[in-house]
C-alpha cells in the first residue's frame, strides 16, 4: 500500500520514509495542495516550532485541504507537532492558530518540577481500544518535546493515551480514522514500526483489559552510544577513540570499526540513542560531498532510534567558494537522518559574545536552529577540564569545592571551556556556558570531561551535579565510563538523564545489554 506523506520541508523526514518502508509500505510525497486530497493514507511528521510549521503549512497552501481532509474523517495519523497542530494553539507561539479540530491549548511542561524539554523513553497507558495499538506489549516509546496537550473536558473525547511526566498529558488522541501521536514512531525501534504499520494496515483494533495495564508510566534513563567519526590516514572513515582526545596510538589512527556497521550493531544491542561526532578533516568540502551525510542516510535505513551529529555545525566558506550558516548546515543532516545536532566550539564562542554585550543577537547558530526546529534539536557539547585553585577567591569563575584535591592540595575548582577539540582553553567556565546556551535555545547538554576521557575511572560526579544546577534542561554524562557499576553509579549521585560512553562499547569491554541489565538490577527505569 502507498502512504502519502505530508513533508513541508523541515526536519528529520527521511526517518519516517525509512520506517514507512520498514514497515512494508510504499510513500508517495505531497508535492502541491490538491495532493493531500488524493491521499488514501495521510501521515503528518510535524517538526520544529509551532510557529514555524503553522507559517510554513500557510505558505505551502496546504491548510485547507488539510483541514478539509480531516473533516471528512479520513486516514490521517500527526506525529509530534503534527498532534500539536490539531489544537486551537500553543504557548510556544502565542496569537497563532492551529488547525483546531481539538478543542483546547498546547502549554510548555513546568521546568520547575521536571527538567524541559522532555526527552527519552516513556511509556503510555491507553484509555479506549485502538487498532493503532494491536499487539503493543507495553513497550516504551520515544519522546522529545518541551510543549504538552492535557486532557480536559473539552477534549477527552479524543483522548487514545496519556503519559506521565510529571503532570499527566495526552501523548496519543483518536477519533474516527483521524490519529496522532505526541511521541515519534519512527524513532521507536520495532513497537514503533509496528504502530506505523498497525495505521497503514489494521482496521480492527485488538480487544484489551484496559484496567489490567499499569496506570503510571516513567521516564527511561538513557544509555547513548557515541562514534568518533574521522579520517585516517589512508582516507578512510572509521570510528576512533581518544584518550585525553588523542585519537593516534604508536602514530595511527586508532580504526575500531565502520560507522554505519557500528551504529546498526547498538541499535540491535539496545541503544537508546546513537551520537556521531564528526571530528573529520572534510569540513571545508562542498555541503553536498560531506562524508558524514552519507553515513546519516545509510544509518537511519535501519537505525530505528534517534540519531545525533556533532562536528562542523557552524557557518563557513568551503573549498568552492559558496556561503553555508549554520542553520545550512544543521538542515542538510536533518534532511540527511539526524534528529538532533550538537555544537561545540561554536557555541562557546557565541556564549562569550553573549556574555559580552548581555544580548541575543538572534544570529548565533544555537538561537537560529532552536527557532526553526526547537531547542530539543539542538544539544550542546561541553569540553572542560579541571583547573585547581586554592580559594574561590582566587578566580572570578564558578567553583566547587571538591574530594579530589590538586596537584599542590587544593581543595577548589572550576572547569575551563575549550574549543578545536580540548587544545584551546578559554576564559568561560562549564556552568556560565550550560546557562547561557539554555537561555539562548539550546535543549540539551551533552557534558564531556576532559580529566575522565579515556581513563575508564567513572564520571565526574561533581562536574555533573555543578552542570545540573545551572540548567532545567536534561544532562547527557559522557566520558570516563569503564564497568556497568559507573551508569548506575551517575544516575544515583547526579539527577543526569542520560549517559554516555563510546570505547568500551567499540572493543564489546562492556556490552550495551550488560549496562541495561546491571540498571534493571538496581531497580533503575531502563527501556
Amino acid at each position: 500500500m502507498k502512504v502519502t506523506l505530508l513533508d513541508y520541508g523541515a526536519g528529520n523526514v527521511r526517518s519516517v520514509r525509512n520506517a514507512i518502508r520498514a514497515a512494508g509500505h510504499q510513500v508517495i510525497d505531497i508535492t502541491k495542495p490538491d495532493d493531500i486530497l488524493k491521499a488514501d493514507k495521510l501521515i503528518f511528521p510535524g517538526v520544529g516550532s509551532f510557529g514555524s510549521a503553522m507559517a510554513r503549512l500557510q505558505e505551502c497552501g496546504y491548510i485547507e485541504p488539510l483541514l478539509a481532509y480531516l473533516k471528512a474523517d479520513r486516514p490521517f495519523l500527526g506525529i509530534c507537532l503534527g498532534l500539536q497542530t490539531l489544537f486551537e494553539g500553543s504557548e510556544e507561539c502565542l496569537g497563532v492558530a492551529g488547525l483546531g479540530l481539538i478543542k483546547g491549548q498546547v502549554k510548555k511542561f513546568d521546568e520547575t518540577k521536571m527538567s524541559v524539554p522532555h526527552i527519552g523513553w516513556n511509556g503510555v497507558v491507553r484509555h479506549k481500544q485502538s487498532a493503532l495499538f494491536n499487539d503493543y506489549n507495553g513497550e516504551k516509546l520515544y519522546f522529545v518535546h518541551s510543549y504538552r496537550a492535557m486532557a480536559s473536558e473539552e477534549n477527552r473525547e479524543w483522548v487514545l493515551t496519556t503519559t506521565n511526566y510529571s503532570d499527566e498529558f495526552v501523548s496519543s488522541v483518536q477519533k474516527g480514522n483521524v490519529t496522532a501521536c505526541q511521541f515519534h514512531p519512527e524513532k521507536s525501534g520495532q513497537a514503533g514500526i509496528n504502530i506505523l504499520k498497525n495505521f497503514i494496515e489494521a482496521t480492527v483494533p485488538t480487544t484489551i483489559d484496559l484496567t489490567a495495564q499499569p496506570q503510571e508510566t516513567k521516564l527511561a534513563k538513557r544509555i547513548i552510544a557515541c562514534l568518533d567519526v574521522r579520517n585516517n590516514d589512508n582516507g578512510d572513515l572509521v570510528v576512533t577513540k581518544g584518550d585525553q582526545y588523542d585519537v593516534r596510538d604508536k602514530g595511527e589512527v586508532r580504526n575500531l570499526g565502520k560507522p554505519v556497521e557500528l551504529a546498526r550493531r547498538y541499535y540491535e544491542e539496545g541503544a537508546d540513542e546513537v551520537t556521531f561526532l564528526n571530528i573529520t578533516a572534510f569540513r571545508n568540502f562542498p555541503m553536498e560531498d560531506q562524508p558524514m551525510i552519507e553515513v546519516l542516510q545509510r544509518t537511519s535505513e535501519n537505525v530505528f532510534v534517534p540519531l545525533t551529529i556533532g562536528g562542523g555545525i557552524r557557518e563557513f566558506t568551503d573549498s568552492t567558494g559558496k556561503d553555508y550558516t549554520s542553520l545550512d548546515v544543521a538542515a542538510e543532516y536533518f534532511r540527511s537522518g539526524a534528529d538532533k545536532v550538537s555544537i561545540g566550539s561554536d557555541a562557546v564562542l557565541a556564549v562569550e559574545e553573549y556574555l559580552k554585550t548581555g544580548q541575543k543577537s538572534g544570529k548565533t547558530s544555537i538561537e537560529q536552529i532552536s527557532h526553526v526546529y526547537g531547542n530539543q534539536a539542538v544539544v550542546i557539547s561541553v569540553d572542560p577540564r579541571r583547573v585547581y585553585v586554592k580559594s574561590p577567591d582566587d578566580t572570578s569563575h564558578h567553583t566547587i569545592e571538591t574530594t579530589t584535591p590538586g596537584p599542590k592540595g587544593e581543595k577548589y575548582c572550576w572547569y575551563q571551556c575549550t574549543v578545536l577539540g580540548g587544545r584551546e582553553g578559554r576564559d568561560l567556565d562549564a556552568y556560565q556556558l550550560a546557562k547561557s546556551c539554555e537561555e539562548l535555545g539550546a535543549g540539551e547538554i551533552l557534558l564531556n570531561c576532559i580529566d575522565r576521557d579515556g581513563t575508564n575511572s567513572g564520571f565526574d560526579h561533581e562536574l555533573i551535579n555543578h552542570v545540573r544546577n545551572a540548567v532545567t534542561i536534561p544532562v547527557i554524562a559522557s566520558s570516563g565510563a569503564g564497568k556497568p557499576e559507573h551508569f548506575s553509579e551517575v544516575f544515583a549521585k547526579t539527577n543526569a538523564e542520560a549517559a554516555l560512553a563510546a570505547g568500551i562499547f567499540h572493543r564489546r569491554e562492556v556490552p550495551i545489554e550488560t549496562v541495561k541489565e546491571h540498571l534493571r538490577d538496581q531497580g533503575i527505569e531502563t527501556r
